[in-house]
């Protein structure tokens, strides 16, 4: 059972107690009126209401006595107030309905749900034009009420937004993979259509409406079975582009996501790893191959560059451009003004898609701790590439992985920036950098410590790193750590 119709037959026992009386949350009538101006109202009032609330039909307005109703008046009713919730008021509010059978009477519970936009008033009409609930009636809201509503209000997230028009419940199932999401989740497959049903719009992937539902933008973009028949988000899909050589002059090929970010992620992963250039390793006396970049930074950078894109941007989507030397990650969509780009490491994440980051940590796919580009560059050390790039322009986040290069082929910069993000990713293990820690990332010999030295003192001067004992005069057993620490 729904949580919503459990609460409202515990609140619909409380009204029709000793002294029956309805409750700001809670309306019943015996039959839908034809006064569809007074509707409205009601259906504005409950939408204004903190956590909405239920219009109950089948118990008489005046005494409490139940009635009960019938299928053929619960499917007019529905269709009824669905219409008005649509047309009646803006925004439309949303409803959802379940027939229970409450003291052997059948009746028909609508939800109405609290608009996160307010006030929800009167369609063509001004905003005062907007009602509330008072001692359990109906009744238009003052001046100073609206005022509060509208401190009480908040523009939808993109993920919340509807993606499609009103579907039956069939064409949800056809248009969403829902098996898929509940392989990530480790969830066996629910036993009926109705519990699935209820199962995604917890997940918030649906929004129930009278007899109807939609598919939102984070259920559209997390799990559509073809992302390109959602108008709109077609344009969202992944791109993956390969590339002939260490520029865009020349394409070898292109391929174009098709399913949801979610249930298609795995299949990327895949993909990349078969097109990507590999190296053969020994294991255990084994021998086996790899792909020259380490699957773990892959598989986090294009989590980050999935969620962290502004999807606000249109005709923009995810990109990875691989080169002969390179691979490219780039997200529409510049950092949070919060955010410094040389401090992306190991700090807190902030993500303008909220919904779609808790989805993706609940799927195992990101954590969304602040440790996802502290596994990219942990993975750049292990397999000894350059430094990761960090690099933003007015739209648009890219992280560029390097394909594995010596020291000696490495620009000044490129050392600079691998010895400070060493010193970052040694600080937040609980460590410092040494020379010797520097000398076993940059995969060189004891006999090159004074090579390394130089660039420590190096990255020192260009206000990269800083000793960690300002006062030590020691160099042989000089600890460091990030300029910032």
């Amino acid at each position: 059972m729904k949580h919503w119709i459990a609460k409202t037959v515990t609140t619909l026992e409380a009204s029709l107690g000793s002294v029956p009386h309805e409750l700001n949350e809670l309306d019943w009538k015996h039959s839908l009126s034809p006064k569809k101006d007074r509707l409205a109202q009601h259906l504005s009032a409950f939408a204004n209401h903190p956590n909405g609330g239920v219009m109950v039909f089948g118990v008489d307005e005046q005494s409490g006595v139940l009635r009960g109703i019938s299928q053929a008046e619960s499917e007019s009713i529905i269709g009824q107030l669905a219409n008005l919730g649509r047309e009646a008021v803006e925004p439309p509010v949303g409803l959802d309905h379940a027939i229970v059978d409450f003291r052997g009477a059948a009746l028909l519970f609508v939800q109405v749900k609290e608009s996160k936009v307010k006030p929800v008033h009167l369609r063509g009409k001004p905003l005062d034009h907007c009602y509330i609930r008072s001692g359990g009636s109906t009744r238009k809201a003052s001046r100073q009420e609206v005022g509060a509503l509208m401190l009480n209000s908040r523009s939808p997230r993109w993920e919340e937004l509807r993606a499609t028009t009103l579907l039956r419940s069939d064409a949800i199932l056809e248009e969403l993979d829902t098996e898929g999401i509940l392989r990530l989740l480790n969830r066996p497959i629910p036993d009926s259509a109705e519990e699935t049903l209820q199962w995604l719009t917890g997940e918030k992937f649906i929004e129930p409406d009278g007899g109807g539902y939609y598919i939102t933008n984070v259920g559209a973009i997390a799990a559509a079975r073809r992302l390109a028949e959602f108008d709109g988000l077609e344009r969202k899909r992944i791109r993956v582009i390969r590339y002939k050589g260490l520029n865009k002059v020349e394409s070898i090929d292109e391929m174009v996501g098709q399913k949801g970010y979610a249930v298609g992620f795995e299949g990327l992963i895949g993909y990349l790893k078969r097109i990507l250039p590999h190296s053969e390793v020994i294991e255990a006396a084994l021998r086996r191959e790899v792909t020259v970049y380490p699957e773990i930074a892959l598989r986090e950078l294009i989590a980050n560059a999935l969620i962290h894109q502004d999807f606000t941007i249109p005709g923009t989507a995810p990109m990875i451009e691989i080169f002969t030397d390179r691979i490219e990650f780039t997200n529409p969509g510049a950092l949070p003004p919060s955010k410094k780009i040389d401090r992306l490491i190991g700090t807190t994440p902030e993500s303008r898609n909220e919904i779609l980051a808790s989805a993706f940590r609940r799927y195992h796919i990101c954590e969304e701790r602040g440790t996802g580009f502290m596994k990219v560059v942990a993975g750049v050390e292990l397999y000894g590439l350059p430094p990761v790039a960090f690099e933003q322009g007015e739209n648009y986040f890219k992280v560029t992985l390097y394909a594995p290069r010596k020291f000696s082929d490495m620009s000044q910069s490129e050392r600079i920036e691998a010895c400070y993000q060493h010193a970052v990713l040694k600080y937040f293990s609980s460590g410092t950098m040494t020379n010797t820690t520097l000398r076993e990332r940059l995969k060189m010999h004891e006999k090159q410590r004074t090579q390394v030295s130089n660039l420590i003192r190096d990255a020192i001067e260009a206000g990269r790193i800083k000793r960690k004992d300002p006062s030590s005069t020691s160099s042989k057993f000089a600890e460091y750590i990030p300029y910032w620490a």
